[in-house]
């Protein structure tokens, strides 16, 4: 049974066989039993190792007649370790080696130098994107400082503009508030004036102190009311620095004055206060005159307790030494000596150094009365019980300058009083002398904000720094409080109109800073960085009242040495984009409209250069299109083509959406043609005709994509750019190494058209069976067309990539 069965399993094995022999479409494998075993366990182990994914990727490939072991193998032998190495050195006498070599030292050299350019222009590029971004940084920090620097800074360089978003800024709703549009209306109106040349003009604190009146706030109007009255000093020369002007003898004896004058003005309104609220008590009278208005409020004052310790009797029933004293504090020195006259003759002697200080109170006594009166002090005054004595002895005498005089002298204002009063231009005793810079250094170095409560009250340490002749750190102060911060910007214009504010010599400088040649304790303030800080909020919702900010800037310089005010519109328009709105806008005779800028021209300010100055900035960001409206409305028709014909390059060949560039770049070219055609301008003439021939080649190309290709070959023999016949060939060619850059980059587009249009009418051609003579004729054509492109691209001094020269080789074939 055995035997049988071994039998027939040989009988179907020679059956197979046969079979496999007889078949002749596939190849006949030999391969044992071990080889088959062999190769089981090879196959095992691989897929062990290299898991199931090499084993499918091998079917995959395999299916395409691609074997991924062989191409593993190849990729191994190769290597790029030899592709930099040194070239050997050869013979001299071996020619083609040399020549081989130099070819690959070339092209060596050649990748070596782009690799190495390409670095540095990375690296480069990295630090200026570094030193931009730390820049506004910077900026940022420094605009956010609470506290006044302690010395000067110069940062060197200019802000950094903020970068310009793709899409503009339009102008919006207006950011102002009430009463910024209330100080922003006086100024426009100011400003007019000036353009008109108006040389007898309200002052600019009178306008905007009248503005103040309007807002019903009591501390803002006062603040104003000093302003008003420190600004009333004779006029400061223009070219003058403001604070070496200050330091004039002349003009601080008249800022003393016009402080102790304030002061006086309204302790006297505060006496009639007091006086008018309890008349029964204060039993006046009706007689006018400061003198029974002091002895009214002496009588209230000075009750019970409050009255021990007075001397020298009384005059009207009232203490002789307060009456004096309220009548000097009250600003009448004649009301004072009219009580000492009353009071008899044993004080003749104070009674005429009193005449003497009446005649001229900033200065000092004369020797003979200072001595004498400086020896009653100290013999008799100093240890006196009456502190009203006291004071109005180192009032009139300057006996003791460093007497604080606490008894009399309760509050801010009666301080101040005393201080002022105290300083003489003159002194006998130099070691005991208190002057103007000692008293501005107490008040701002010494007490300072801390001792005067200043953020409680903002109005006391207001007051007593700007009557002190301390203008700038006063504004400084304000700007930091949200409440008074409109009003500090518009008190530093009035005051820089007046050439009273110090300003310091780079205006990148912090917003208070201390210059080392200004005398102690003096600030100067940051107009720019002020009032670019109070603008930056409403300058694009409100450009108009912008610029007229911006124009107090105008004899202001930037680091480079420009109008500062013409930086700052360019820096609106390069971040509001509105340039019609600004500048006005170019119509089609080259005549410009008016825009918000043209109010402000004068020998020093151009609109022109504003917008010249615009358009390379753009041109330096990229926004080439922008640039050229700008470059337009600056006049600059040669640099309004040269960026055309950059731009039309890039574009000439695309179909484009509609309002794409291609779209608003047509529409522009289009008006920029009529009027170069109007006028006379001197202009490149390669320039004009590149411009001209990118001009039609837009015009070639909107006919292209709509099939229209008869119209396109007309318009492409108009542009005079590529041979349309074998007479042209040498004129063209002669062309081509002549144009410019732009015109040549078009070249390889233009000619894959032209070969498009051809085959399309070849293909045409030989759709119509029946051949006839015209036929003929334009097959001929075709092929005398086909080999002028060929010969035209094969000799102009342009290289254009590979595939336009296969399609023009293609074409030419295909014309046959």
């Amino acid at each position: 049974m055995a035997d049988d069965d071994f039998s027939k399993l040989l009988q179907q094995a020679e059956q197979l066989t046969t079979e496999i022999e007889g078949n002749e479409d596939l190849p006949r494998v030999e391969r044992s039993l071990g080889q088959v075993l062999e190769a089981s366990h090879e196959l095992y182990s691989r897929v062990i190792q290299s898991g199931s994914n090499d084993i499918q990727a091998h079917l995959l490939f395999g299916s395409k007649g691609i074997d991924l072991q062989q191409i593993s193998q190849k990729l191994e032998t190769l290597s790029s370790k030899r592709t930099f190495e040194p070239l050997q050195p050869i013979a001299d006498s071996d020619i083609e080696s040399f020549l081989k070599n130099e070819r690959e030292n070339a092209i060596l050299s050649l990748i070596d130098e782009v690799n190495k350019n390409s670095l540095q222009t990375t690296e480069d590029q990295k630090w200026e994107h570094m030193l931009s971004e730390w820049n506004k940084e910077k900026i940022k920090l420094m605009n956010a400082m609470i506290g006044p620097s302690q010395n000067w800074l110069d940062l060197k360089r200019a802000p950094e503009t903020p970068s310009i978003a793709d899409t503009p800024k339009k102008f919006g709703h207006s950011m102002l508030d009430s009463i910024e549009a209330a100080y922003s209306r006086q100024v426009q109106q100011y400003n007019k004036l000036v353009f008109q040349g108006a040389k007898s003009r309200t002052a600019l604190h009178q306008k905007f102190a009248q503005v103040a009146d309007e807002f019903n706030d009591p501390k803002v109007k006062e603040m104003w009311e000093i302003i008003k009255t420190m600004s009333n000093i004779p006029a400061l020369v223009r070219d003058e620095d403001p604070l070496k002007a200050r330091g004039n003898p002349t003009i601080q004896q008249c800022l003393i004055a016009q402080g102790k004058k304030y002061l006086e003005k309204r302790y006297k309104q505060y006496m009639s206060d007091v006086v008018r609220s309890n008349p029964a008590a204060a039993m006046r009278g009706g007689e006018p005159g400061t003198f029974p208005l002091v002895r009214g409020f002496v009588g209230l004052r000075l009750q019970g307790q409050s009255a021990q310790g007075l001397t020298d009797g009384v005059i009207d029933d009232r203490p002789l030494w307060p009456m004096v004293y309220y009548c000097l504090r009250s600003g009448d020195a004649s009301a004072a000596l009219h009580c000492l006259r009353k009071a008899g003759r044993e004080h003749e002697e104070f009674i005429a150094a009193l005449e003497e200080h009446m005649r001229n109170p900033e200065k000092a006594l004369s020797e003979k009365l200072q001595t004498a009166i400086n020896f009653q002090y100290r013999i008799q005054v100093r240890n006196s019980t009456d502190p009203y004595k006291r004071a109005v002895y180192c009032i009139v005498g300057c006996c003791d300058v460093t007497d604080e005089h606490t008894e009399v002298a309760k509050t801010a204002d009666d301080y101040l009083w005393l201080k002022l009063s105290i300083i003489k231009t003159k002194s006998t005793n130099e070691s005991e002398s208190f002057s103007y810079s000692d008293l501005q250094k107490l008040i701002l170095e010494e007490y300072g904000e801390t001792h005067y409560h200043a953020y409680e009250k903002p109005l006391v340490y207001f007051q007593v720094l700007t009557l002190t002749g301390q203008f700038e750190p006063a504004i400084e102060f304000l700007s930091r409080i949200p409440r008074y911060q409109v009003h500090g910007v518009h008190m530093a214009l009035a005051l820089h109109d007046g050439y009273m504010l110090g300003t310091p010599r780079n205006v990148q400088a912090p917003l208070l800073s201390v210059d080392t040649d200004d005398p102690i304790p003096l600030r100067r303030l940051n107009l720019a960085r002020l009032l670019l800080l109070f603008v930056k909020k409403f300058e694009l919702t409100d450009p108009s009242d912008a610029l007229h900010y911006y124009y107090f800037l105008r004899n202001l310089k930037d680091p480079s040495g420009k109008n500062l005010f013409m930086c700052c519109c360019s820096e609106l328009a390069l971040e509001s984009r509105d340039y019609e709105l600004i500048f006005g806008r170019m119509d089609l005779t080259g005549i410009r409209s008016t825009g918000l800028l043209d109010q402000f021209n004068n020998s020093h300010i151009d609109t022109k250069v504003i917008a010249l100055n615009v358009a390379e900035e753009l041109v330096n960001k990229g926004l080439f299109e922008d640039a050229i409206t700008m470059y337009d409305i600056a006049g600059n028709l040669e640099r309004v083509l040269e960026l055309f014909c950059i731009l039309l390059a890039q574009v000439v060949n695309s179909g484009g959406g509609a309002g794409g560039l291609r779209e608003r770049l047509s529409v522009l070219a289009e008006q920029v043609s009529k009027r170069l055609r109007s006028t006379d301008a001197n202009l490149p003439a390669s320039l004009v005709e590149a411009y001209t021939k990118l001009c039609k080649l837009m015009t070639f190309f909107d006919q292209f994509h709509s099939d229209n290709y008869e119209g396109a070959l007309e318009s492409l023999r108009e542009c005079e750019l590529v041979p349309l016949s074998t007479s042209d060939l040498d004129a063209r060619v002669s062309g081509a190494r002549a144009a410019r850059g732009e015109l040549l980059r078009c070249l390889p587009a233009v000619l894959r058209a032209v070969c498009t249009i051809l085959v399309a009418q070849r293909q045409k051609l030989r759709g119509n069976h029946v051949a006839t003579h015209t036929t003929n004729q334009q097959v001929e054509w075709l092929r005398e067309q086909a080999e002028v492109l060929n010969t035209f691209a094969g000799n102009i001094a342009y290289r254009m990539p590979g595939d336009t020269y296969s399609q023009l080789a293609q074409m030419q074939i295909l014309m046959h």
